[in-house]
């Protein structure tokens, strides 16, 4: 989940570089397409020889579910991010974590303790550090708050049908229920991508598409109230990219807000007891 989090400021960034020349939903359709490109190629060659899990046709409507909460999400993060500075949008954006640890302790029946909310608290706090987030409630921003709702939603679906097909599976469903959603959207505010526009579009589904089965996989192994601040990481993620790409150094309430994010993670990590120490099985949940 923190490899995750720390790659995704990647496709956010070209996105945002590409969204001067062409519609957010194009973006959003041209990043499920370029996905879709790597992912169900590597599938089929990943099933030759060897049995690769696919969607039982009972989880086809949870698995169109999360497709579609994942479409609106980005969906409506492009849109706000054409609109809105980024950080201000990733302020708004980080909603998610909250709503979906407590989300998972409503439909999913997790645990949500003290010692999780206290985590999900203190990396909320240093989101809005980092982010500094306007006060003034545009379109933009209404955006990118429905875009942290959405999100939420497609983690506890993730964590609700993580078990069922591979991962790679899962992902190609999303990527190609993704690319039929936004294809009419798409077509409607069509742009021609110049060779080297393209070329960034395909960098962008490659990084999405890895990201996203890291996400997969760490919903196999963890509840979602555990992974939800985790995704507090991408603010640290999209901070060292500013830094080594454009050269911008973040201020002194920025480092706070990331310790506060750095502490929330580190709140999570559990001893647990040691094998034949108390008959449980040692490890970190």
């Amino acid at each position: 989940m923190a490899a995750a989090m720390l790659t995704f400021p990647c496709g956010d960034a070209i996105a945002k570089h590409l969204s001067a020349q062409h519609a957010p939903l194009f973006l959003a359709w041209a990043r499920y397409t370029a996905g879709a490109a790597f992912v169900v190629p590597t599938l089929l060659l990943a099933s030759r020889g060897a049995h690769v899990p696919g969607i039982a046709r009972g989880h086809v409507p949870i698995q169109a579910l999360r497709a579609a909460f994942a479409v609106g999400a980005v969906s409506l993060y492009y849109l706000a991010i054409a609109r809105i500075p980024l950080a201000d949008a990733l302020g708004a954006y980080f909603v998610a974590p909250v709503l979906a640890a407590l989300l998972s302790a409503v439909v999913l029946g997790e645990a949500l303790g003290p010692q999780r909310l206290l985590a999900v608290g203190s990396g909320f706090a240093g989101a809005l550090l980092v982010a500094r987030p306007g006060v003034t409630m545009g379109a933009g921003m209404a955006y990118a708050l429905g875009a942290g709702r959405c999100f939420a939603c497609y983690m506890v679906a993730t964590r609700a049908r993580a078990q069922s097909g591979s991962p790679l599976a899962t992902l190609a469903f999303q990527y190609g229920a993704g690319g039929l959603l936004l294809l009419v959207p798409a077509l409607l505010d069509w742009s021609v991508p110049t060779a080297a526009t393209w070329l960034l579009i395909l960098l962008m589904g490659l990084v999405s598409a890895i990201s996203h089965l890291l996400v997969i996989a760490a919903f196999r192994l963890a509840e979602a109230s555990l992974l939800a601040p985790l995704v507090y990481l991408e603010l640290l993620g999209g901070t060292l990219l500013g830094l080594l790409v454009f050269g911008q150094l973040p201020a002194p309430m920025t480092w706070f807000g990331i310790a506060l994010i750095v502490v929330g993670g580190l709140v999570l990590i559990e001893r647990r007891p040691q094998p034949g120490v108390g008959g449980r099985r040692g490890g970190m949940e």
